[in-house]
C-alpha cells in the first residue's frame, strides 16, 4: 500500500475545480463586503494561500505525487453569510489535480478562516467538494456505433503461441477495448508473407477488419522487415500514430529510437505495427488507446463538428 504507480500513464490535459464555503454571521457582512478585514485584504490573501496550497499538497498529503502545475486561479464571492472560494488547477501530467483543486480551496478558506477571527468567533468552513473534474485518457474513450474487429499478427521465426506474451497481451488490450477478433496468428519473418496477410486481411470481403496490429520484426536486424513489408501495403501512412509511440517509449527506455514501426490505412482498415517485446508492447497499448478509436470514425464518416468543438474548448482550457 502506499503512493499509485502512474509512470506507465500517458501524460494528457487535467483540471479540476474545487469550493470551500465559509459561513459567517451576516452581522460582520458590511465590513468585510469589499474584501476588507483587520489583518488585510480577504481577497489577496486567499488567492495568495489557495496558490501556495495547491503548489504544496504533495507536501501535506502523504500519497500525493508532486506533479507540474500549469495553471491555479482562485476566486471569491462574498454573498450576504457566506465566502464562496473556487481554485481551479490545470497540468499536463500523468494523473489527476482534484487533490491540489482540494487542497488549495481548504487553505484558501483557512486563511480567510483566521483573517476573520477578531470580528466574529462563529464561523464555520463547509462544502469542500470537487465541481468539475475533466482530462484523463478516460475522456478520450468513444462508442462507436458499429462493432470493431481486429485481427492480430505475431512476426516471429520461432515463436509458438504459448510463448507469445506480445501477442497475447494485444488481444486481451483489444477485447478490453471492445475488438472483436477475428485472427491471432504467428507468421514468419518473411517479407512477402507478411504483405500478403496484411492485404488479405485489409481486402477480404468474407469479414470486415477494421485494425491489424503486427508485433514483431520492427528492429534493425537482416531478418526484421515488418515495416518494409506494411508500407507497400498501405494506401496513407500516418506517421503520426508511431511518432507518438517512440516519444512514450523513449521516456521510460532509450531503445524506444530503434524501433522502426510504421502505420497507416490501406482501404478502411489500420494497420499498426509494435515492437517485439511484451514491455514494449504494453507502452506502445497505453500511448495508442483509447485516443487512435476516433480514427473508425474518421474513416467511417461518423466524425461531426461537434466532436471539433469539443477539441476546441478543451485546448482553449
Amino acid at each position: 500500500m502506499g503512493m499509485i504507480d502512474v509512470g506507465d500513464k500517458p501524460e494528457s490535459l487535467r483540471s479540476a475545480i474545487a469550493q470551500a464555503v465559509l459561513e459567517f454571521d451576516n452581522s460582520i457582512y458590511e465590513s468585510i463586503k469589499d474584501g476588507n478585514s483587520p489583518k488585510g485584504n480577504i481577497f489577496e490573501i486567499a488567492r495568495i494561500a489557495g496558490t501556495m496550497g495547491a503548489k504544496k499538497t504533495f507536501d501535506l498529503i502523504p500519497y500525493c505525487h508532486p506533479i507540474p502545475i500549469d495553471d491555479i486561479s482562485v476566486e471569491l464571492n462574498i454573498e450576504s453569510n457566506q465566502i464562496k472560494i473556487e481554485v481551479r488547477v490545470k497540468s499536463v501530467w500523468n494523473t489527476g489535480v482534484e487533490m491540489e483543486a482540494l487542497t488549495g480551496a481548504t487553505i484558501a478558506a483557512l486563511s480567510v478562516y483566521d483573517i476573520l477571527k477578531p470580528l466574529k468567533s462563529s464561523l464555520s468552513i463547509n462544502n469542500i467538494e470537487i465541481l468539475e473534474k475533466k482530462g484523463g485518457i478516460g475522456e478520450f474513450k468513444e462508442d462507436f456505433k458499429e462493432n470493431l474487429y481486429a485481427v492480430v499478427l505475431t512476426i516471429s521465426d520461432s515463436r509458438s503461441k504459448d510463448q507469445d506474451k506480445s501477442g497475447r497481451l494485444i488481444v486481451d488490450v483489444l477485447n478490453k477495448y471492445g475488438f472483436t477478433m477475428v485472427e491471432y496468428k504467428i507468421i514468419p519473418d518473411d517479407l512477402e508473407t507478411i504483405e500478403k496477410e496484411l492485404r488479405y486481411f485489409s481486402d477480404s470481403n468474407k469479414k470486415k477488419v477494421d485494425m491489424i496490429i503486427t508485433t514483431g520484426g520492427t528492429g534493425a536486424s537482416p531478418r526484421d522487415v515488418t515495416p518494409e513489408a506494411t508500407r507497400k501495403t498501405l494506401d496513407k501512412e500516418i506517421s503520426g500514430i508511431v511518432e507518438n509511440l517512440r516519444h512514450y517509449g523513449q521516456k521510460r527506455t532509450p531503445l524506444s529510437m530503434l524501433s522502426r514501426g510504421v502505420a497507416g490505412i490501406r482501404g478502411k482498415t489500420l494497420i499498426v505495427n509494435l515492437p517485439g517485446s511484451a514491455l514494449a508492447v504494453s507502452q506502445s497499448l497505453n500511448a495508442l488507446f483509447p485516443g487512435v478509436i476516433h480514427i473508425f470514425k474518421i474513416i467511417s464518416g461518423q466524425q461531426t463538428r461537434h466532436h471539433h468543438d469539443q477539441q476546441d474548448k478543451q485546448q482553449q482550457k
